[in-house]
Formats: C-alpha cells, sequence, structure tokens
C-alpha cells in the first residue's frame, strides 16, 4: 500500500485523469522545485522584519532576565509549534495525503469549516496588519537615511526632520510593481534578496552597538528595566509597557500564518514534512541568534534609553554611512517581506474572485508580453490593496504599540492553538493522555500571555490615538 501511494504521488491530475508526465505534481499543479534552503530564505525573510528593531526597546523595559527569558520562550515555542504544524501540509497522512496548499485549507482539512472560518479571520487579519506595519517601519528607516545625511553634511544641531507620508508613497508605488508577481513560487530570488538585506541590516545593528559601547561604555541598564520613577515613570505605565514588549516579541517571532504557503513551494522528495521541519529549524535558529544579539547588544548601547527603532538610534554617530546602509538594508528587505506576507492575501481575494465569478473574463483573461504574463484584475486588485494599506499606515503609524497588538493577536491562534489542534486530530492523541494534557496546558498558557499582551499593546494605541494628528507623522 505505501509503495502504491507513493507511486501515486508522482502523478499529475489532468480533466480527472492521473497522468505521469514528469512535469506535474499530484495535484495537477507544475511540479514543485523548492528546497529547504529556499524555505529557510523565505522563513528568515518573513521572521527577521521589523520586529528585530523592536528588541533592545524591549529589553529596556523587562530588563536583562526577563528580556532574555521571555526571548528564549518565544524561540522554543515558536519552533515546537511550527514542526508540529508541518505534517498539516498533506492530510490525513503526513506524507501521502493530499496535499493542502494554504493554511485555511490546511485547518479546514483537519478542524473542519467552523475553525476554517475563524482560521481565515485571523490569518488575513494578521496579514494585513503586518503589512500595514511594514509600510510604518519602512518609511522610518527611509526617513533614518535621510537625516543620518542631512546631520553629517549640516551638524547635528540642524533640522532635519521629514514628512513620513511621501515616503510610505514611495514604498507603496514600488510594492504596487513587485504585487504583479502572480504567486509565491516566482518569489525565491525577492526572497533570498530580502533575507541577505536582514543579514546585513542585524550584522551592522550589531556591529554599531558594539562600537557604542566600546566608544561611551555600557548604558545604564538592570536586571529588571527601567525602573518605576525614573522620569516619572510609574508602576502601571511601567506594567503597560512590560505587556506591550511582550507583544513585540512575539510578533518578532510569527511566521506560522504562512508557514503552510512556504512548504507548498517545495518538491515531494524527500517529503515535504522533512523538508520543512529542516528549514524551520535552521530558520527559527539563525533567526534567534540574531535576536539575541541586537536585543542584547542593542539594550547595552543604550541602556534604558533604547529607542522604538534601535537603528535610527544611531542617526546622530558615525560612520554615518554605515548607518545610511543599514536603514537602506531594511528598506529593501521589507520590499521583499512585504510580498511574502501579502502573496496569501492576493491568492485568497483572487480564488474567491474566479468562485463568485467563474465566467468573468476581466477575472479570467491573461495576457502575455514575452516572458511575462499580465492580468487586468491582478493589476486593479493588488494595487488597490496596496493603496488602501497605505492609507491606513498613514493614518497610524504608531510603530511599536501596533506591532505589539499584531504580534499578542496573532501569536496564540496562529502559531499556537491551530497547529496543537490539527496535530491532536491528525494523530488521533487520546483525550486526556499525557501527552494532549502537555499540548493544552502550552495552549493556555500561551493563551494568557496572548491576551496580556494585547492588553498592554491595545493601551500604548490608544494613548497614541488621542495624541495624534492623521497624516502629520513626521520623523
Amino acid at each position: 500500500m505505501s509503495s502504491e501511494m507513493h507511486n501515486l504521488s508522482s502523478l499529475s491530475i489532468t480533466r480527472g485523469r492521473y497522468i505521469d508526465d514528469g512535469k506535474h505534481d499530484d495535484d495537477g499543479q507544475l511540479k514543485r522545485t523548492g528546497t529547504w534552503q529556499h524555505a529557510s530564505a523565505h522563513i528568515i525573510t518573513t521572521v527577521i522584519g521589523s520586529g528585530v528593531l523592536s528588541l533592545s526597546w524591549c529589553f529596556a523595559q523587562m530588563g536583562w532576565i526577563p528580556g532574555v527569558s521571555t526571548l528564549l520562550f518565544f524561540c522554543v515555542i515558536s519552533l515546537f509549534t511550527s514542526i508540529l504544524l508541518t505534517d498539516s501540509y498533506r492530510s490525513p497522512d503526513p506524507v501521502f495525503g493530499t496535499r493542502n496548499s494554504t493554511y485555511m485549507n490546511a485547518v479546514k482539512a483537519t478542524l473542519g469549516m467552523q475553525q476554517y472560518k475563524l482560521c481565515g479571520i485571523a490569518q488575513m487579519g494578521v496579514l494585513v496588519g503586518i503589512t500595514i506595519g511594514y509600510t510604518t517601519t519602512t518609511a522610518i528607516s527611509m526617513a533614518a537615511i535621510y537625516k543620518s545625511i542631512c546631520f553629517h553634511q549640516h551638524g547635528h544641531h540642524a533640522d532635519c526632520h521629514v514628512s513620513n507620508n511621501p515616503l510610505m508613497i514611495i514604498f507603496a508605488i514600488i510594492e504596487i510593481i513587485l504585487s504583479q508577481v502572480p504567486n509565491f513560487h516566482e518569489l525565491s530570488p525577492l526572497s533570498v534578496i530580502a533575507a541577505i538585506m536582514s543579514f546585513m541590516y542585524s550584522t551592522t545593528g550589531i556591529v554599531l552597538s558594539i562600537a557604542k559601547i566600546a566608544g561611551n561604555g555600557v548604558g545604564k541598564t538592570s536586571l529588571t528595566g527601567i525602573p518605576i520613577g525614573n522620569n516619572g515613570l510609574t508602576a502601571m505605565e511601567k506594567m503597560w509597557r512590560v505587556l506591550s514588549a511582550i507583544g513585540d516579541i512575539a510578533f518578532a517571532f510569527s511566521f506560522s500564518f504562512v508557514l503552510i504557503e512556504i512548504q507548498d513551494t517545495l518538491k515531494s522528495s524527500p517529503p515535504e514534512n522533512k523538508s520543512m521541519k529542516k528549514a524551520a529549524t535552521v530558520g527559527i535558529f539563525v533567526c534567534s541568534m540574531f535576536y539575541m544579539m541586537c536585543g542584547v547588544l542593542g539594550y547595552a548601547a543604550f541602556g534604558n534609553d533604547a529607542p522604538g527603532n534601535f537603528l535610527t538610534g544611531f542617526g546622530f554617530f558615525d560612520p554615518f554611512w554605515l548607518v545610511a546602509l543599514a536603514n537602506l538594508c531594511v528598506v529593501i528587505h521589507l520590499l521583499g517581506a512585504y510580498q511574502i506576507i501579502a502573496q496569501p492575501i492576493f491568492g485568497f481575494m483572487e480564488e474567491w474572485a474566479r468562485k463568485r465569478w467563474p465566467e468573468n473574463r476581466v477575472i479570467r483573461k491573461h495576457y502575455t508580453m514575452g516572458s511575462l504574463e499580465f492580468s487586468l484584475f491582478r493589476l486593479i486588485g493588488r494595487t488597490t490593496y496596496v493603496v488602501v494599506m497605505t492609507i491606513i499606515a498613514m493614518l497610524f503609524p504608531f510603530f511599536n504599540d501596533f506591532v505589539g497588538l499584531i504580534g499578542a493577536c496573532t501569536f496564540w491562534p496562529l502559531s499556537v492553538y491551530f497547529p496543537i489542534q490539527m496535530y491532536i486530530a491528525q494523530f488521533n492523541i487520546p483525550r486526556l493522555s499525557c501527552a494532549w494534557i502537555c499540548l493544552q496546558l502550552i495552549t493556555v498558557a500561551c493563551f494568557i500571555v496572548s491576551l496580556v499582551a494585547a492588553i498592554g499593546s491595545t493601551r500604548g494605541l490608544v494613548k497614541s490615538v488621542t495624541t495624534f494628528k492623521p497624516f502629520q507623522s513626521v520623523s
């Protein structure tokens, strides 16, 4: 039986028949060619994003012991649940079962329609939120490039403030062009470039932190972060900041919401779940190593005055070109990361439209210009999405609180709850068994952590909204 099922997996489907043509996979799609190295690049591109920039600020709120402990906690949980989730790409059998090309389809196949709808709300919500956050973060880094050059040319006392809105518009125009890439499978080159950029700016931040420590010594730090009473900091405000910092760290490790989509790019031999386990392990290990260095060294360099985006904290220090280069790497990385995040949204919208209006020529019609494929519906739909997200980013450019809220709201359902529940259902873990109880305890513990982090981030976001004027964000 196992041999027969393995042979079946090498066949393609054409008009209901299996045809072993060597060009298609068992679901009728063109044969996937991705490797675990490509998947690792996708993961690193997704994980090492804007979250890394706020880690030194998180350490400043929490201090050495809680900061390091929290980062390690989310690292272990993310790795554990990601490995569980890789087995849900195919169901019911993780090697020979039917492919689930999206996270939502995996939930539907394993947990049913009701959970599928809840997953859809959570996944689309977080993806939308992250694209908004990336737009804000890119504008901040573009402004940092301008300011580092401006201060170098005119002195540290020059007025080098710049509006973020034009920078967001520039970012949006580039994303509209990149959004015409048809699907996830064609993003590998962009993802590799983005992953390299993430290494570059993380490494640059680490080097600048070391240089600042060597020049000025270690900043004022403590085991528990910014002390109560410092600059009028109350115990209540301290608590809210710590909760928001927990949400930021959760966001920094979030990538489960695109794990299945990344796994869908892998070739079927070796089995996709085996390759994806390796990719997830390597990806999270590399990201965690950089996170720890950025958080620890950034906090040591800036102490309790660590900024929300630690690269912008070097804006007044030489070498100015290195600061500008690091922020340029952030911009290039987020250009690619935006696409990794947005592709599931585009795919969902376009698949829904095809099912809703199957005979519509605008939706179905594709044009070819040389080797390029062009779709009017894709152009209109994806352009509209990017424009709307950019407008929202202009309205609510609150980097730290927004990042914390996204992380808190999505970490539990997408990174913990659904992966664990699918694993229990797929492998028939007996109710009230030792394994079942342990998995449920992890679910409950992570829910509590996410809930308190969401409360802290929401409070910070509401506080920022009350003092902000729309479309007047300045860096």
